[in-house]
């Protein structure tokens, strides 16, 4: 029994030093931490307020000063242009926020809050993506320089770093109805 104890022990250290150790293990169970708080969170802004939390994070980007451009918003947001354009344009079909040509430059479009905008951000909760954002802020210039050349190039190493990615759950079906989880809760 001992050697097959031993044996076993053997096969799952060989599997962990064949799938990267412990550190890939902690990498993998910080990314599924993270993007576990960003899908709780989608769901959630979803189920209160009918808005995606992206479409929430740029409100409340939006609330701290209107933005003079697409651009500016995207800079903001740390987005592509292209994926803040759909959000404020969703946004827009909603009331939630005005999008006029720019007095001093008619090629940009300035983008503003509208009073239904202020008023649902009244009862909105702060998105996780505030709350990444914060902590990658939070981090010391070289471990933000080191966490930014390791996603990057882990993004790469999946395809991924190519195109310019949408805002988190962004152009997604509803998320609420999607999880078994949520259909348990409504009935």
């Amino acid at each position: 029994m001992g050697a097959h104890v031993l044996s076993a022990a053997r096969r799952k250290s060989a599997a962990r030093l064949a799938h990267g150790g412990p550190d890939a293990q902690r990498v993998m169970d910080a990314i599924r931490a993270i993007v576990q708080r960003l899908r709780v969170s989608s769901r959630a802004c979803e189920r209160q307020l009918g808005l995606s939390s992206a479409q929430l994070f740029v409100l409340q980007q939006l609330d701290q000063a209107a933005a003079s451009s697409i651009a500016e918003l995207a800079q903001r947001t740390l987005t592509h242009q292209s994926s803040v354009s759909v959000v404020v344009a969703r946004l827009a079909e909603r009331g939630l926020v005005t999008r006029r040509p720019s007095p001093e430059d008619a090629r940009r479009t300035e983008i503003s809050l509208t009073p239904s905008g202020r008023a649902l951000l009244r009862r909105a909760p702060r998105t996780a993506q505030a709350e990444l954002v914060a902590a990658i802020d939070r981090l010391p210039p070289d471990e933000r320089l080191g966490l930014a050349q390791s996603l990057t190039t882990l993004a790469r190493a999946l395809g991924a770093g190519d195109e310019a990615p949408p805002l988190f759950f962004e152009g997604e079906e509803s998320l609420a109805g999607s999880d078994p989880r949520d259909r348990e809760e409504k009935t």
